[in-house]
């Protein structure tokens, strides 16, 4: 295995002092692999931002180590960080475009930063429009654009130097749900053809599903869970990673939705999460019927996480409550079910 590209190592952010003192990110650690897509996520507050602009030098730690390419970022000067940022893009939630600057010039921007010659940035703006699908737009401001279009010229700037690594802030947030999976497919591209490490920073759960290829939830300051995208939704630790995998899958009835399903439903109700092993899943469609019992579907979602398929269903079963325990019993060795309290009616 590579070397990771980017390492948090103990990681400290405070700002202010005495009193008014903000712990924003406390003893982060974690490493990122090259080509590797890697979600941060956590609500308002959480510290995620400030972890991003720790990877690119805007802010500076208070302790703790961070390397991005081999570069000790935690421990260089500003005018050493200048000579790194261009290996690092970085695009925003509200697009950060200059308004009185034509598409083509805003793209240009961080090419005249670096000092490339006319012709030369010329050929580079044509060349990430095309990638981006608005090489009709380059005489066009950025009032004439939609959102999405908006988040596409943000990506080709981010991208004009060439760098190694794509910081992405909410980049998704201000868009409607159809022009955020176009951005996200873009990304992928981005991803999968120039072959750049990103890290996307969101509140967005049905984001991280999408794209990531791990994630780190944080809460409060610190990384509380970190792992495969699959694993995480899969097996929550931690109620706020429970919460966030809720508001992208539910596929699980709240508790007035089964209070709804217990009166409308008589018998015993039941949740079997649906798994990727085929043998399992086959033994878990078929459990019901060798024992005798009628199962009806009657609450449940299934999504696709890292091209597997994750969620449950939820049954309700009739018939002898005996051969039901056993039925139960087989499902728990088999990888869990959980049933809910007959008391709801």
């Amino acid at each position: 295995m590579a070397d990771p590209i980017i390492t948090f190592d103990g990681v400290h952010k405070t700002f202010g002092d005495g009193p008014e003192e903000v712990h924003a990110v406390i003893d982060v650690s974690f490493a990122i692999q090259p080509g590797e897509i890697f979600g941060v996520i956590g609500f308002s507050g959480a510290g995620k931002s400030t972890v991003v602009r720790l990877i690119n030098g805007l802010e500076r730690s208070t302790s703790g180590r961070i390397t991005v390419d081999g570069f000790e970022i935690s421990a260089m000067s500003e005018g050493r960080l200048r000579s790194v940022r261009p290996d690092i893009g970085m695009i925003f939630q509200q697009f950060n475009l200059f308004s009185s600057k034509t598409i083509a010039e805003n793209v240009a921007y961080p090419l005249r930063l670096a000092k490339w010659d006319r012709v030369r940035r010329r050929a580079r703006v044509a060349e990430l429009l095309e990638f981006v699908g608005l090489s009709d737009k380059i005489s066009a401001y950025p009032a004439q654009l939609s959102g999405g279009q908006k988040q596409r010229v943000g990506i080709a700037r981010a991208l004009a130097t060439g760098p190694k690594i794509l910081l992405a802030d909410e980049s998704t947030s201000a868009l409607d749900p159809q022009t955020t999976h176009e951005v996200l497919e873009l990304l992928r591209r981005v991803n999968q053809e120039l072959g750049l490490t990103i890290v996307l920073i969101t509140h967005e759960m049905d984001v991280v599903r999408h794209l990531c290829d791990r994630v780190a939830i944080m809460e409060r300051g610190r990384v509380v869970e970190l792992g495969s995208v699959y694993d995480v939704f899969a097996s929550p630790k931690q109620d706020v990673t429970r919460r966030f995998v809720q508001t992208a899958l539910r596929d699980r009835p709240s508790p007035d939705a089964l209070a709804r399903l217990a009166h409308a439903h008589p018998g015993r109700l039941v949740t079997v999460p649906v798994v990727v092993d085929p043998i399992i899943a086959g033994e878990r469609s078929s459990v019901f019927a060798r024992h005798g019992i009628n199962a009806q579907v009657v609450y449940g979602g299934i999504i696709e996480i890292s091209e597997r398929p994750y969620g449950s269903l939820t049954y309700a079963l009739t018939g002898d409550d005996a051969a039901i325990d056993r039925a139960l019993a087989e499902l728990v060795a088999n990888g869990g079910v959980e049933e809910h309290d007959r008391g709801l009616r």
